[in-house]
């Protein structure tokens, strides 16, 4: 192999479509999930592998990429300039993907398998290249719409097991009775909510209820679009507004928190463009003094150790979405169990890189397509 401070060659790519069937279907205020599907990438350089799995959904619910549309990007414009080429760092790999516009997952999923590709050749783990400073990050669980009764029960197991935070998704009609019911039996848990963009200015009187429960945060309460209203409702508002889906570059980061729209940031690595703009909008985030955490997308083992590691960086001082992978899968496509413990997710260390290696017999069998790209 090449001295890496020579670069890395790109030697070949597989690019496929997973679909992961979900234990219980995921119900937020736009869509329910009943299998996760998503594009994995394998890239290939020395002898070595890096994955990532991207994060945009088949149609455009959470943002405006789809798989069909990442698919199109990657095989036809970005792949075939990488493969066959040598990278100085992963900072160079940016860079070549900068001038196109948008696109910001795909982008991510070729710069996170690069990343692991990058530190399987310096045997380091990622979160030693990123800056990490922590061996474990404290994780929450995401609870998804379902009938009250049962985010009660799904709540007295999450607390059973510790984990540090439970966020519930709410929509309009969903939200006031359900804290209600969620504060009566649980008073003194860390609670929040995500509301995926589901109220609008009309309802800032629910917003306003809200501040009695006692809440962490209200995660998008608004449009993706919409940093001034934000900022409207977070002067009327005790509780902090999280930002998430309106935040896809450090200068939207910057803006939200100049202009007051919001007071804690939601970072995913694979919805802002990958490891560059996400390291960006943390320390930007701990300039302005705001917390940040790790979202996630119910990603299979592979995007849940990427966020592992992303999430030691010093300023997620939240815990995370990263809980155990057995809350969502019956089988996952890695070979490391991936479990929390007293509300606590070791990062994997099965070696460099990511820390953990695909279980490639039951992967073919949840494959619905492969490409594969040579020099």
């Amino acid at each position: 192999m090449a001295s890496v401070f020579e670069g890395l060659r790109i030697d070949g790519a597989e690019l496929r479509v997973v679909s992961l069937p979900l234990i219980t279907p995921f119900v937020v205020s736009n869509q329910t999930m009943t299998d996760k599907v998503f594009p994995l990438l394998v890239l290939r350089g020395e002898g070595l592998e890096g994955y990532a799995e991207a994060v945009m959904d088949p149609f455009p619910d959470y943002l405006e990429e789809t798989i069909p549309g990442a698919l199109a990007f990657l095989r036809e414009l970005i792949l075939p300039q990488i493969v066959g080429r040598r990278f100085a760092s992963p900072a160079e790999l940016t860079a070549l993907m900068a001038p196109w516009r948008g696109h910001r997952m795909s982008k991510a999923v070729v710069e996170m398998a690069f990343w692991d590709l990058w530190c399987k050749a310096l045997d380091l783990p990622l979160k030693s290249a990123l800056g990490g400073v922590r061996d474990a990050v404290p994780v929450g669980v995401s609870i998804g719409i379902a009938p009250i009764s049962a985010t009660l029960a799904r709540i007295a197991v999450a607390q059973q097991a510790g984990y540090k935070r439970i966020k519930l998704k709410v929509a309009q009609g969903h939200d006031l009775d359900l804290l209600a019911a969620v504060r009566r039996d649980f008073p003194k848990i860390k609670l929040t909510v995500d509301a995926n963009t589901a109220y609008g200015l009309a309802d800032l009187a629910t917003l306003r209820a809200m501040d009695d429960f006692d809440l962490d945060y209200i995660e998008q309460p608004l449009a993706v679009d919409d940093i001034h209203d934000h900022a409207i409702v977070q002067r009327q508002i005790r509780t902090a507004i999280c930002l998430d889906e309106s935040i896809r570059t450090p200068a939207d980061c910057r803006k939200a928190l100049a202009a007051e729209a919001a007071r804690v940031i939601n970072i995913k690595v694979g919805r802002v463009g990958g490891y560059a703009a996400a390291r960006a909008i943390h320390d930007v985030s701990e300039s302005f003094g705001a917390p940040v955490w790790c979202g996630g997308m119910l990603e299979s083992g592979i995007g849940r150790a990427h966020n592992i590691h992303l999430a030691t960086l010093p300023n997620f001082t939240k815990p995370g979405d990263t809980s155990s992978s057995s809350r969502y899968f019956h089988r996952d496509i890695i070979n490391e169990p991936l479990e929390a413990a007293g509300g606590l997710m070791p990062v994997p260390g099965n070696g460099a890189g990511i820390g953990v290696t695909l279980d490639w017999d039951f992967l073919n069998t949840v494959t619905l397509s492969t490409e594969e790209f040579g020099a």
